[in-house]
């Protein structure tokens, strides 16, 4: 593997866990200009590993954790702030995927997060967006191992993204699984890509954009075989793709399948490749296809870095609690108040809070009441719900389903967070969280500066101010339902003065 340079602490790294190959990227910014220092790419087959339980199989597991094990060689002495692991559709399809990934942070030394396929698409247009400039509307493709997203764009803001479940891999295994090419096969393998995509024509219809751009896997194995042999310049049209497919026929096998500028990893998913290539360049009226250098891992370390910005103002998280919000009817007055009651509560707890579990707390407070709009009885559950199963741009599933755990949280019986409240900081959430809800339960601000909470080891006192009048008779009365609550955990003590 390449070795990485001594000036660790000035680089920032993304690591892309796809379903046919993994990817480590090491890279400088420098305001606008972005400069690679070092990428490694490992052939890892991960989404042929899924059996048909939806289960990684073991051996699958093993090539990938290998692979991650090199990758968190190479990410000594680099911030943790500044690594981002992300994995796509095969871990998001996976039944078992809590126990890889439980295991892939332990040989990687980060966690890794599973993203939605919305939220990759939106970070594919990342990538392409900063290292290929361009104000004219563009469509943008990525053919994955087992998914296939699709941007459209302009500028650096993408205007619809969406994600179809279809790749070179998934497409190969199910038509060409013995190796070998056939007319049916391709016919057969053709029909089903345009079935997985049909949906999508009315929303990237031809008039919508000027230029189709390609990134990443297979546009780029396709763009290098194609300019290898003399048959374009790199462009991928569908006169090319008939020629490519022509061959594969010829020489009936992927063995016996000799194309320049075809590599061998690439080998065995090629065929599902280029009926999935040749399925959108017919279907969408795609002249031409032009592979382009952005892909995810560029777009991951371009929106790590903005969520890192002082101010907070570019980190797409924030408009998308923003978005729910007004999406779910949600009262924002009262989800300050308990935002702010949290925050302070929580700083009590943790006086120097990481900046990110802070800002989880906040959302989860902007949020906990979305769940309103289905029913006010159990809100918190119906809250939890839509938190763990909503798109939200900037955020991973893996934060999504925290966020939905503290809005579970929020009230009513521990018993049914016992085996996360073993986190110790996702606990002081949840502490923070509920106390706040308490504390504004009646809708109006709280008076005063509010209560004081300290901590002895598991004993937690929350000083009530001494002007507290009859007025607050029933705060006091949830609080001490609160503090049975908490008791019956065995978890920590709650005291009241």
């Amino acid at each position: 593997m390449t070795q990485r340079p001594d000036s660790a602490n000035s680089l920032w790294a993304s690591i892309d866990i796809g379903s046919n190959s993994f990817r480590l990227e090491l890279a400088r910014l420098t305001g606008e200009r972005y400069q690679r220092v070092s990428y490694i790419k490992e052939s890892v087959r991960l989404g042929a590993g899924l059996d048909a339980q939806g289960m990684l199989t073991e051996e699958a597991m093993q090539r990938g954790l290998a692979c991650l094990k090199g990758f968190g060689e190479q990410l000594v002495g680099i911030p943790p702030e500044r690594i981002r692991a992300v994995a796509t559709q095969t871990l998001r399809e996976a039944r078992n995927r809590n126990a890889f990934l439980a295991r892939a942070q332990a040989v990687l030394g980060h966690p890794v997060e599973v993203i939605a396929g919305r939220e990759e698409a939106r970070m594919i247009f990342a990538g392409v967006a900063r290292l290929q400039p361009s104000n004219k509307p563009r469509l943008v493709i990525d053919i994955g191992g087992r998914s296939t997203e699709m941007i459209l764009g302009r500028g650096r803001k993408p205007l619809l993204a969406e994600s179809f479940g279809v790749g070179s891999v998934g497409l190969s295994l199910r038509f060409f699984a013995e190796g070998l090419y056939t007319a049916e096969a391709f016919r057969a393998a053709q029909v089903a890509a345009g079935a997985e995509l049909e949906e999508a024509l009315t929303l990237f219809r031809p008039e919508l954009w000027q230029e189709a751009l390609g990134s990443s896997g297979t546009v780029g194995a396709v763009s290098q075989i194609l300019a290898a042999s003399g048959q374009t310049d790199g462009r991928v049209t569908p006169a090319a793709l008939r020629w490519c497919i022509e061959q594969c026929l010829a020489a009936g096998s992927q063995d016996k399948l000799q194309l320049p500028g075809l590599k061998d990893d690439r080998r065995p998913v090629v065929a599902g490749g280029l009926c999935i290539l040749y399925t959108l360049l017919t279907q969408f009226g795609i002249a031409e296809l032009r592979a382009t250098k952005g892909a995810l891992r560029q777009g991951v370390i371009f929106d790590l870095a903005e969520r890192l910005q002082p101010s907070g103002a570019r980190d797409p998280r924030g408009a998308s609690v923003t978005e729910l919000q007004l999406r779910f009817g949600v009262d924002v007055g009262q989800a300050e108040r308990v935002a702010a009651q949290g925050e302070r509560l929580y700083r009590h707890l943790a006086p120097k809070p990481a900046a990110e579990l802070l800002r989880e707390l906040r959302w989860a407070a902007a949020l906990h009441e979305i769940g309103m709009l289905v029913s006010h009885h159990d809100h918190h559950r119906h809250s939890a719900y839509l938190i763990a199963h909503v798109d939200a741009p900037g955020f991973s599933t893996n934060q999504l389903q925290r966020l939905a755990t503290l809005a579970l949280g929020q009230r009513g019986g521990l018993r049914k967070l016992e085996s996360q409240l073993a986190d110790p900081a996702l606990l002081e959430q949840v502490v923070a969280l509920r106390l706040a809800v308490i504390l504004c339960h009646a809708r109006t601000p709280v008076q005063g500066s509010g209560p004081v909470l300290q901590r002895e080891g598991r004993q937690l006192t929350l000083h009530c101010p001494k002007n507290w009048t009859e007025g607050q008779a029933r705060t006091r009365f949830l609080l001490k339902e609160e503090a049975e609550a908490w008791a019956r955990t065995g978890l920590l003590e709650l005291m009241l003065a």
